[in-house]
């Protein structure tokens, strides 16, 4: 059954703010394999002009999508998870997200769509730190997969 387009648009609460700690970046670039020293030795990052280390780029991932978790749950919505797999994911920052940052994430539906009885939704993602200041948008793509026929 296709998703309402009424909620195309709806907005959720901001999250409670995620405190970005320098060791939860370390272990994230290790992770991913990247030896970027920005992301490990505070020198480094001060060096390159920021105030602490900064995180890889896809670390924000983890908190937009649990963000992104109160939209799938909304039971008004009427998605079903069991058959959601991730299609997409994309970001676009105005600063790189660093250690100390405290970070909240408003998730909005931008967009819902029917492909051959699937269906795919949209959810951007605004992160701002406690100044309210944009740090990064996200958005991550989810394709529920239409049901088999018996």
């Amino acid at each position: 059954m296709a998703l309402d387009q009424s909620f195309v648009g709806r907005s959720y609460p901001p999250t409670t703010p995620y405190e970005v700690g320098r060791e939860k970046i370390r272990e994230f670039a290790e992770a991913v394999g990247d030896a970027n020293p920005a992301y490990t030795d505070q020198e480094a990052a001060v060096a390159l002009g920021h105030p602490d280390v900064i995180a890889p780029p896809t670390f924000v991932f983890a908190i937009t999508f649990r963000a992104a978790g109160t939209v799938i749950r909304d039971p008004q919505l009427g998605l079903d998870y069991s058959r959601v797999v991730h299609g997409d994911q994309r970001f676009s920052y105005v600063r790189p997200v660093r250690a100390g940052d405290r970070l909240s994430v408003v998730s909005t539906i931008e967009s819902i769509k029917s492909l051959a009885g699937n269906d795919v939704v949209e959810i951007r993602g605004d992160v701002r730190d406690e100044a309210g200041e944009h740090v990064v948008t996200a958005w991550t793509k989810l394709v529920a997969r239409a049901a088999e026929e018996a």
